[in-house]
């Protein structure tokens, strides 16, 4: 009887052994798996994916920020026409010469934009150098005070930007002059936002021939 006692306690204990076995072949089994998730991984695993979506939204940033030209090129305009010189520049009466300044705009600038008080001054930008450049380039070695302005042809008010090709030097006189075309500019703004005009039509107006503008607001008063 204890003999048989004694078998069946040892097989008990055979049972025991085998299943610690077993537990500890399977601990290793799930390090395993676990190690090849990094450690913490399987806690943290939100956390490794965070700095993917953060490269992700950062690649897009750089994408927009490559293509919304409002930086780099677009952050100064696009042009209307095409800007062939950049030198022996010449005023043509009480025009730019249109192969130098063609005239530019912010492409993104609508009207609701345009017509807030406050928004020529928000986006002006034209630095003292680029000014020199403008004189430089219709060669005015010269001048004196209140005599030229650097103007933008496509005013800041109708969507024109600080690009070069929408700068010339404006005489103030004879006149019409840059004081007159200021109140074309006026005038423009007020059709665009009180009375309905496309932001676009004064655009091209002011570019091309500013004077009819001019002689259309004189005969209206």
């Amino acid at each position: 009887m204890k003999y048989f006692l004694s078998l069946a306690c040892i097989a008990a204990l055979l049972l025991i052994l085998t299943g610690c076995d077993v537990n500890v072949s399977t601990g290793p089994s799930s390090t395993g798996s676990g190690s090849g998730n990094g450690g913490y991984s399987g806690n943290n695993g939100s956390s490794y994916n965070t700095p993917a979506a953060s490269g992700t939204k950062r690649a897009r940033k750089s994408t927009g920020s490559n293509g919304s030209g409002n930086t780099g090129s677009d952050s100064q305009g696009q042009t209307i026409g095409q800007r062939t010189k950049n030198s022996g520049c010449q005023v043509q009466g009480a025009y730019q010469d249109k192969a130098c300044t063609p005239g530019a705009i912010f492409p993104d600038a609508t009207k609701d934009q345009i017509c807030q008080s406050g928004y020529s001054s928000s986006v002006r930008n034209v630095p003292t150098s680029v000014k020199t450049q403008v004189y430089s380039e219709y060669g005015i070695q010269s001048r004196t005070a209140g005599q030229y302005e650097v103007d933008h042809l496509i005013s800041l008010e109708l969507g024109g930007s600080n690009d070069i090709a929408n700068l010339w030097p404006e005489a103030a006189s004879p006149k019409p002059g840059f004081h007159e075309k200021d109140q074309v500019e006026n005038y423009l703004h007020d059709q665009v936002c009180l009375h309905g005009m496309p932001l676009h039509d004064a655009q091209v107006e002011i570019a091309n021939n500013w004077l009819d503008a001019y002689k259309q607001m004189s005969g209206s008063k």
